[in-house]
């Protein structure tokens, strides 16, 4: 693989990929190799499954065209999408989404489904068999990316469900039925979202790219239709040959999260070409392995295996928060900066991942807390406050940290308005958080994200830089004078020592209160010396 790149996307047999007891073996390591590769270069794999879980996987599309087919024109407006990020783990059911073309049935185990206007409704058939092989081959996929990584075996197990789910669980991961463009479905008249390419109808245009926030996903449609860019940023068709039993899967921002950028997650987009004479529209089956709301999304595995953790993700992130938030992908990652998945022969005919490290490790020692505070502030501003600006269609413009002391604590200053409209916090100068005194972005984070100081582990008791260079100083200081202190006490001793014990003559005990004096002089001289050379450096 070394040098070398795969001409398309790389098909991986679902049975090759499971682990087994004992040493690897050949087809379970080119198995990897070909998967990561492919997610390196194209962001997606083809994973081929046995013949009776293609078997299951078509039935149950042959299920989902019926039960969409059957749906009403247009849905009632409790069935409308709202886009909540809150209620990320708690969809279940039928919904649709007008201005996207495109009808949803959510399947998660141990939620039950919201029945519209107390009518009975049939689910599409076969939905917790899927569901079961479906979330088996996640895992299997993601310890797949485990084992490349050099990580321990089931280094996930701890963010995802239980298997089975105890007694009132509710899954985190979901399986979602989707249909896109039914012609009986009436949302597009309703919603002009659509545009003619070449005399084409285009679901996404090229700026409105998605990005899942799941571990891993995996998407089975009966019609061809999904893009995803690739490393070097083309829209790539990855389901146009796929076989009856093969399934597309990509990495998502959650794995990209966990694994501290080591995996980019993919953006993807759906096209729809001439759908418009078809009875059933698109289907297709995306399966969503989600880690669980009451943990956090960390690195502390990817450190344990001796990778460097940059700076974004040393602190560990609430997987509730971060699947609330908004995530900016221009920001996230550098798709140009991409590790080379490889496997390199040992002597004893092994083979182990090997992938590019940077000579600097120290990026995987913890930060000191004035920088992780920093970094925090600069993270608040950008997913909290900017978005409030962007609502309010604020454009911030922040003020110098000396004049905006003034400005503080007076109603008519040039920055007051803008500092009401976005919830600024008072006290705290209306300057970039990169600028703040650490005790005004501690102000910032709590007023931002209330009980942030005790959500985190951060010294509170932070000083100022120049204060710090300064408490440094007096340190030095100290110890310089205890030094030399020592070094004077220490020869007073050897003197008089020696004067007791080799005094013989009243000329030679002149002699030595002459050494004696000039050696406390001498030393007294040096001590001084120090002593102004460091007042200078306080100074």
């Amino acid at each position: 693989m070394a040098g070398t790149g795969l001409p398309s996307l790389g098909r991986v047999k679902l049975s090759d990929l499971v682990p087994a007891e004992g040493l690897p073996s050949d087809s379970f390591k080119l198995s990897v190799s070909t998967l990561t590769q492919s997610l390196v270069q194209y962001s997606a794999a083809i994973i081929q499954f046995p013949a009776s879980d293609g078997a299951l996987l078509r039935a149950a599309l042959d299920s989902a065209r019926l039960y969409f087919h059957q749906k009403a024109p247009y849905p009632s407006a409790d069935m409308i999408h709202s886009n909540d990020p809150r209620e990320w783990c708690k969809t279940s059911g039928y919904y649709a989404d007008p201005q996207m073309w495109q009808e949803t049935y959510d399947f998660r185990p141990g939620v039950t489904p919201l029945v519209s206007n107390e009518t009975m409704e049939f689910p599409p058939s076969g939905l917790p068999d899927v569901f079961a092989v479906l979330g088996k081959a996640a895992r299997v996929i993601l310890d797949a990316i485990s084992f490349y990584l050099n990580l321990r075996s089931s280094p996930f197990s701890e963010i995802l469900d239980n298997v089975p789910l105890r007694p009132r669980e509710v899954s985190s991961s979901v399986l979602s039925v989707c249909c896109h463009v039914r012609p009986s479905f009436q949302g597009a008249q309703h919603h002009s979202f659509a545009t003619q390419e070449d005399g084409q109808l285009v679901m996404f245009s090229d700026h409105e790219h998605q990005v899942d926030k799941s571990l891993i996903s995996l998407v089975k449609s009966d019609k061809a239709g999904l893009h995803i860019k690739d490393f070097q940023g083309r829209w790539v068709l990855v389901d146009g040959d796929l076989g009856p039993q093969e399934a597309i899967v990509y990495p998502g921002l959650a794995l990209y999260q966990a694994t501290a950028g080591y995996v980019n997650p993919a953006m993807h987009r759906t096209e729809v070409n001439n759908l418009q004479s078809n009875l059933f529209g698109r289907c297709s089956l995306a399966f969503k392995l989600m880690p669980k709301s009451m943990t956090s999304l960390s690195c502390s595995e990817m450190r344990a295996a001796g990778h460097g953790v940059e700076a974004q993700f040393q602190i560990p992130v609430p997987v509730d928060d971060f699947m609330q938030r908004s995530h900016s992908t221009d920001q996230l990652f550098n798709r140009h900066n991409v590790q080379n998945f490889n496997f390199h022969a040992t002597q004893d005919g092994s083979m182990k991942p090997v992938t590019k490290r940077k000579k600097n490790d120290s990026r995987s020692k913890p930060l000191p807390p004035s920088k992780r505070l920093r970094l925090e502030a600069q993270r608040v501003l950008k997913e909290r406050v900017q978005d409030i600006a962007d609502k309010k269609g604020i454009k911030l413009r922040f003020c110098n940290l000396k004049e905006c002391e003034n400005h503080v604590n007076t109603l008519d200053s040039p920055c007051a308005s803008t500092r009401m409209e976005i919830g600024w916090p008072p006290g705290v100068p209306f300057v970039h958080p990169h600028d703040m005194p650490n005790k005004s972005k501690i102000g910032f984070l709590e007023a931002y994200e209330p009980g942030w100081s005790a959500t985190h582990d951060m010294e509170l008791s932070l000083t100022d830089p120049g204060q710090g260079s300064q408490h440094s100083a007096n340190c030095n200081f100290q110890s310089c004078s205890s030094l030399y202190l020592h070094y004077y006490l220490q020869s007073c001793i050897l003197c008089f020592v020696f004067f007791y014990s080799n005094i013989h003559s009243f000329t030679t005990f002149q002699l030595l209160v002459k050494i004696i004096s000039s050696l406390f002089t001498i030393l007294l001289l040096k001590y001084l010396k120090a002593k102004l050379i460091i007042l200078k450096v306080i100074l």
